[in-house]
């Protein structure tokens, strides 16, 4: 099979298209023909050595895609079960930047037929994302202020309509007047631009109240986050697009009264059951309408190194695809 690898860490350079070994499946597994792949911020840290790694070279970035099952290797125990030509997505297995993958079958998520595959694949990781960070990091209520870091992005357009249909006013941020524009479109309330003085304009939109919370997905940002939520207010920080943040002072949360929650969706997916209850929650958003995924950029897998460039250009407004 064709997959796009690496054997050193780097810059896109680094990734090579090649032909690998088709992967063998064990008990309890399945392999998947892989028709559209999900390309994230957290491949281009794997690719980068930012993130941990299992395994040795070449290593094969990609967790999210969504495809055809190719066979499978049935397991003991209670596991779902899954056929020849099932169509599945998948938005935690890694090596998934391939022609085929190989799936444990607890993580495969059956898809409805009138969900078409490249939108599983821009939707399932960033929407569970999303989903999360609304419902379990901090339940957004209705008549509650959220701001959003990086509104245009993957993961940020689906937040900023996702927090509108749970009934939150939302203020995003963006780095121009096309993210802008795009944000606005989303159904966000207003969208400032991360050059002027959005703190002051934050303030002013709020009555100088501030927000509620704040999710914060560009890391250098959180000070700024701090100071955009209200006495008693939430950040919730998920990403590091723009680099670590600086240590937080506990003493500043005591005085203010505002709390910092981590969020990692690894830790929400914990279970098959759960997947397809919170993947079918997405599924009947995007099939009332109520959600829509944007694709940025479709790349052949053979020019994943182009697509690494292009996400990392920050000039992406909605989600990169890989296809096969």
């Amino acid at each position: 099979m064709k997959a796009l690898c690496f054997d050193r860490f780097g810059g896109p350079e680094v990734l090579e298209y090649r032909d690998l070994p088709d992967p063998v499946p064990a008990p309890g597994q399945a392999i998947v023909r892989t028709a559209a792949i999900g390309l994230n911020f957290a491949d281009v840290y794997r690719r980068r050595g930012e993130y941990h790694l299992a395994g040795s070279p070449p290593y094969v970035p990609g967790y999210e895609a969504a495809g055809v099952v190719e066979s499978v290797e049935p397991g003991e125990g209670d596991l779902p079960r899954f056929s020849p030509g099932d169509r599945v997505g998948l938005a935690d297995s890694p090596f998934a930047n391939a022609e085929k993958v190989r799936v444990p079958l607890d993580r495969l998520i059956p898809l409805p037929d009138d969900i078409d595959f490249e939108t599983v694949a821009g939707l399932l990781l960033q929407g569970l994302t999303a989903q999360y960070l609304t419902r379990d990091s901090h339940p957004l209520r209705p008549g509650e202020t959220a701001v959003v870091h990086a509104a245009a992005g993957g993961v940020g357009l689906l937040l900023v309509q996702i927090a509108k249909l749970l009934g939150a006013r939302v203020y995003g941020l963006t780095s121009s007047e096309e993210k802008r524009a795009a944000a606005l479109a989303a159904g966000a309330d207003g969208v400032f631009l991360y050059r002027q003085d959005w703190l002051g304009s934050l303030r002013e939109a709020t009555g100088g109240r501030g927000a509620d919370v704040a999710y914060d997905s560009v890391g250098t940002t959180l000070p700024e986050s701090f100071a955009a939520v209200r006495t008693g207010g939430h950040v919730v920080f998920y990403g590091m697009a723009g680099g670590k943040p600086a240590p937080v002072d506990p003493a500043m949360l005591m005085d203010s009264s505002k709390s910092l929650t981590g969020g990692d969706l690894w830790n929400v997916l914990n279970g098959w059951e759960e997947r397809v209850r919170r993947a079918g929650e997405l599924f009947q958003w995007v099939r009332s309408g109520q959600l829509q995924v944007r694709i940025s950029a479709r790349f052949p897998l053979a020019e994943g190194a182009e697509a690494h460039a292009f996400l990392e250009s920050r000039g992406s407004i909605g989600k990169v695809l890989l296809l096969p």
